[in-house]
């Protein structure tokens, strides 16, 4: 997420009242999680296995629990918490904006969309042209929608990601401040739910069709082109490449990459990247015709001992 303006490393360290290690005028232009940050970007690191990934990333200043020297260029505020003072920044610039009528004055909704009574488009929420939003869908703010999209009914597009950390006597919440981002000519089935980015987007591209009962987690990026079948969930920061077949019941684990044209069969799952152009099967998924040699080979081999 960028700020609406740029602001000090100064003033941001004194808005969560953290000592810091560099220029007074060090300039902060956004917020954004490791995996999305860019120059001027404030990210956050609690844990000593990422105390280098984040100091080496493209995150100009560091929220840290350690007191370390920066590399050059870059500044850190010291914390004793950074997940906190993170999520009291991202509170702070993405305010919750609570909703006062169905269809938000701040939403721009192009020529030709029709909205279908109880639909809710929120706050600053951008939707194309000749689009159809069925009765009962939830748009929630900052969300982007192109044009020619099918929205079917019950179904929330840019709900918050399932994001925690745990404490000693619970769960604290990572506010979400990312965006989803529909791209033209997509159709999402009833009852789905398209998560937003933590800080980024979550981008379901061009061409690409949903059946019902899809989940599509936080940071997720689907590519242009894409099948998905019903009752499919796809987890957090992963990327789905143009032309994938994902058919009924499929479950792809969080961090992962599905190479373009891949096809998953049915109730298959994975937890690990697959390359593009084949044919996977099972859980975990391998190709279909090794698993099918497989399944033939267990038959088998029970068949001798009966």
């Amino acid at each position: 997420m960028k700020f609406d303006r740029t602001y000090t490393l100064k003033e941001i360290a004194e808005f969560v009242n953290g000592k810091y290690i560099g220029s007074d005028t060090h300039e902060i232009t956004g917020i954004n999680e490791i995996h999305v940050v860019e120059p001027g970007d404030i990210t956050f690191v609690d844990f000593h296995k990422y105390y280098d990934k984040a100091l080496n990333s493209k995150a100009t200043t560091i929220i840290i629990n350690k007191d370390v020297e920066p590399p050059q260029g870059k500044a850190l505020i010291i914390s004793d918490d950074p997940f906190r003072d993170y999520v009291k920044i991202v509170t702070r610039f993405r305010k919750f904006e609570p909703a006062t009528k169905f269809i938000s004055d701040t939403a721009e909704i192009g020529e030709g969309t029709m909205i279908q009574p109880g639909a809710f488009v929120g706050n600053h929420v951008k939707i194309g042209k000749n689009c159809i939003i069925h009765s009962n869908v939830s748009i929630y703010d900052h969300s982007i929608i192109g044009d020619n999209v099918i929205i079917q009914s019950n179904t929330v597009i840019g709900g918050d990601a399932f994001y925690f950390k745990r404490r000693p006597d619970g769960y604290d919440k990572m506010e979400s401040c990312g965006r989803t981002i529909i791209e033209d000519n997509v159709e999402i089935g009833a009852l789905c739910a398209i998560d937003k980015g933590v800080s980024g987007d979550t981008i379901i591209g061009k061409g690409t069709k949903m059946d019902n009962f899809v989940q599509i987690g936080h940071d997720t990026r689907v590519g242009k082109n894409c099948l998905i079948g019903s009752h499919s969930a796809i987890a957090g920061v992963t990327v789905i490449e143009d032309e994938v077949l994902i058919w009924a019941k499929v479950i792809i684990n969080k961090d992962v990459v599905i190479g373009k044209g891949a096809v998953l069969l049915a109730t298959s799952g994975t937890d690990k990247s697959l390359p593009g152009g084949k044919v996977y099967f099972g859980i975990p998924a391998i190709e279909a015709r090794q698993k099918w040699r497989e399944i033939i080979a267990l038959r088998k081999l029970g068949e001798e001992h009966n």
